[in-house]
């Protein structure tokens, strides 16, 4: 088991139990089984008799290559199968979890495999329910879910969708990529972040020209955001401030925005919060300085000139703590240049006081706004650089991220 997750590749030596019940969303456990097998984490499916009517024992072996457990009194297995379920692995994953699961799980029963092996594990439990909404909507099942989350079991959805029935409403069962998301925040909440809160910023802001048109930059908000959901499998607390389109997720709060002053609000009102500031997000220099309140027609004039001003240097407000902003124990910045990368970082690093500086070169032919990849330079407050090759943006956060934990630490110590 892995329970102090770190940079990359932290889900590896994970080992989540998998406890499949009877309905027709069984049939998602598999793509679910698949997801969390693709990131590492050993998956070990128990399935209950009604789970087995919907779905076969065998998928869920071959996505795993571990056996299936499907009855409480094996007699090929010469221990005790439920208790040693129970005790090795990190995380108990109900999904889908029946009207009659939940009933079983709240009143501590140990009738049927997937009851049994629950009531013997110590590790954190998530279910997901999934049942038509009548029977997730009758007292006696939110009774049930009542229990259950005082007794600490975290409840995944149900969504509101389309139901096996063919009517609509509350009661599917929470899509694999949602349940994935919590299984990453339960299986990082111990991680070298554990401690920690993190502000992040992310995207281009957008300055209005008219109520149509707006000055804005080419930057996606994805490095932002590959930040954001690094930090949180590492066990940090995290706000993301974005001009992104995204929802929270566990872990994660996310505030929109859409223009630098937005960005300056938000950041000044959740800073109080956190420890550590990184600004990823590529913010306005300059804002025209009266929006026009109707759309600027081309056929009213053949040329059109705009008048702009500077907007507020965030960073330099944040690190020396102006225009009531407090500086937090660690503040990294982002730099993108188009020629003398590191010379242009290290006068950013030292004119606006930064811990860390994350830059990367922009070119015609190598663009890193909206790509996969991204190649970075980190620049730490001791002049040290690093180097990164090109990888995939959640890989350069977690390096990034490395740097940050070294950044907090002697932070302490100072």
């Amino acid at each position: 088991m892995n329970n102090h997750p770190t940079s990359g590749n932290q889900f590896v030596g994970c080992s989540v139990l998998l406890c499949v019940t009877g309905g027709i969303a069984a049939y998602k456990a598999a793509t679910l089984t698949s997801e969390l097998v693709q990131l590492g984490i050993r998956v070990r499916v128990v399935m209950s008799a009604g789970a087995q009517r919907f779905i076969q024992p065998l998928t869920f072996q071959a996505l795993t290559a571990e056996q299936v457990v499907t009855d409480l009194f094996d007699p090929g297995h010469a221990g005790v199968q439920h208790i040693e379920l129970g005790k090795t692995h990190d995380l108990v994953l109900i999904a889908p979890a029946s009207a009659n699961t939940i009933y079983r799980l709240a009143a501590g029963a140990a009738d049927d495999v997937v009851a049994a092996t629950v009531l013997a594990s110590p590790a954190p439990v998530l279910i997901a329910p999934a049942m038509e909404s009548t029977m997730w909507e009758k007292p006696a099942t939110q009774r049930n879910i009542q229990l259950l989350n005082t007794d600490g079991t975290t409840i995944i959805g149900p969504a509101t969708g389309r139901l096996a029935s063919g009517g609509y409403g509350v009661g599917r069962m929470a899509e694999p990529a949602v349940i994935v998301q919590h299984v990453r925040a339960a299986l990082g909440s111990n991680g070298d972040l554990s401690r920690n809160t993190l502000l992040i910023t992310a995207g281009g802001t957008r300055e209005p020209i008219d109520p149509v048109r707006t000055l804005t930059n080419r930057s996606s908000g994805l490095m932002g955001a590959a930040i954001a959901v690094a930090a949180r499998d590492r066990g940090a607390k995290v706000t993301l401030v974005t001009t992104a389109k995204a929802e929270s997720e566990p872990g994660i709060t996310v505030v929109p925005v859409e223009t630098a002053a937005e960005m300056s609000s938000a950041v000044k009102n959740q800073l109080p919060g956190h420890d550590t500031l990184v600004m990823a997000a590529a913010v306005a220099d300059f804002r025209p300085i009266v929006p026009a309140n109707i759309k600027l027609k081309k056929t009213d004039r053949p040329k059109l000139t705009l008048t702009l001003e500077a907007t507020q240097d965030i960073l330099s407000a944040v690190t020396s703590s102006r225009d009531g902003f407090k500086r937090p124990t660690v503040v990294v910045g982002f730099a993108a240049e188009t020629q003398r990368l590191i010379d242009e970082a290290r006068e950013k690093i030292k004119s606006k006081q930064l811990d860390l500086i994350a830059a990367n070169i922009v070119q015609n032919d190598r663009s890193p706004f909206g790509a996969a990849s991204v190649a970075l330079t980190l620049i730490d407050r001791n002049g040290r650089v690093q180097s990164l090759p090109e990888m995939p943006k959640e890989q350069a956060a977690h390096l990034l991220l490395d740097q940050v934990v070294k950044l907090i630490a002697s932070s302490a110590t100072d």
